[in-house]
């Protein structure tokens, strides 16, 4: 990776609140009006990964939407996501990604094939890249979460995903949808020879519980029951407010416990749309657990935020490392990724504190060729 090389960010979802708020971020971290906060690969321990540099990143995508990004960003600003007068100073950045993002697919009566919307699809990746003279580029998918998959037809995320092998990108699924996950795509992702990584990104309730249900294990204490509810509102709120796609993003949530304290505690996951909460979201959970001599106890957590916020530092980690594991000719799934996931690809650790000695180790061989 040389020192003047630009990688490509491909952000499917890419007028999306998630979407904004990382080229929005990514523009301000870079100009010094904002700290790179939640930003895990700025700290000290990532200082030798010899990562892409935020100002090396170039900002494209798909969307079926057509709400331009400084649109979209007065929005956040309006919202509360994004601090007043960020929008206005750095208008011409997402000006310029907003200029890059081509209309998405399937859309309302489309009549293409699926073979004619990866083509498509492809396209305008290759368009990218080699318009722009980008040495690779990266797809993030953060489009609204679909339903689980169905019958033998790729669903939307799988199309695109296609569209990322096809044309040679390593692919970062920030989603509890399909992507690469479908079965017919196997065959190609094993012959892609493409490193990859997903899915669903760990930003709040999920990220609470992965470090709490190992607490609960080490100190020898039963966990009878652990049920939590979700109450947001925004995009994601409307699209899981279908328990199809809700059903996919409970799955995630729901697997750290499983893979931390075994499947017998009892309990479920809830997810209500509440407009009125806009881009913000409340988690709580309610733990039941058992100490010494069998005495009954409870633990609660409130955990409030924005997901957008908590999400698009994630996003910006995950193209920077993906791309260098590119470069380093690294194949098949990056499991030391498993700190920004839900639902991580492969057998990897589920406590925090595990997957972050992994992601620490794994930035440490990733730079081990610039030292």
């Amino acid at each position: 990776m040389t020192s003047d090389a630009r990688t490509g960010v491909w952000l499917v979802g890419a007028r999306g609140s998630v979407a904004t708020t990382a080229v929005a971020g990514c523009a301000a971290v870079t100009a010094g009006l904002h700290p790179p906060t939640g930003m895990v690969t700025e700290t000290a321990p990532f200082a030798a990964a010899a990562l892409p540099p935020l100002t090396s990143l170039v900002f494209g995508g798909h969307d079926t939407a057509d709400c331009p990004l400084p649109k979209r960003a007065e929005a956040l600003t309006a919202a509360g996501v994004l601090p007043p007068g960020l929008a206005a100073a750095v208008t011409a950045e997402l000006e310029a990604a907003d200029a890059r993002i081509r209309p998405g697919g399937p859309l309302p009566g489309d009549t293409r094939t699926e073979d004619e919307l990866v083509a498509a699809l492809a396209a305008d990746l290759t368009d990218f890249r080699v318009g722009l003279d980008l040495e690779r580029v990266v797809v993030v998918n953060v489009a609204s979460t679909e339903p689980a998959s169905g019958g033998v037809g790729l669903p939307p995320s799988s199309l695109y995903a296609a569209a990322a092998l096809r044309t040679g990108c390593p692919y970062v699924n920030f989603t509890p949808s399909t992507g690469l996950r479908h079965p017919r795509l196997a065959p190609a992702l094993q012959a892609s020879g493409l490193p990859y990584a997903g899915r669903d990104g760990k930003t709040g309730q999920t990220l609470l519980r992965s470090v709490l249900a190992p607490m609960f294990r080490e100190r020898a204490l039963t966990v009878r029951a652990w049920s939590g509810s979700n109450l947001l509102g925004g995009g994601d709120g409307a699209a899981l407010a279908d328990p199809a796609a809700a059903a996919a993003k409970n799955a995630g949530k729901e697997r750290v416990l499983d893979d931390i304290l075994g499947p017998d505690v009892e309990g479920q996951v809830h997810i209500d749309d509440v407009p009125a909460l806009g881009e913000w979201k409340t988690a709580w959970d309610h733990v039941a657990f058992d100490g010494f001599l069998g005495s009954r106890m409870i633990l609660q957590t409130i955990w409030q935020g924005c997901d957008s916020a908590l999400a698009a530092p994630l996003v910006l980690d995950l193209a920077r490392l993906t791309a260098k594991a590119h470069a380093r000719g690294l194949t098949g799934p990056l499991e030391d990724l498993a700190f920004y996931f839900k639902d991580p690809d492969g057998t990897p650790p589920a406590s925090l504190a595990e997957q972050y000695t992994r992601l620490v180790a794994f930035a440490m061989r990733l730079g081990e060729d610039e030292r």
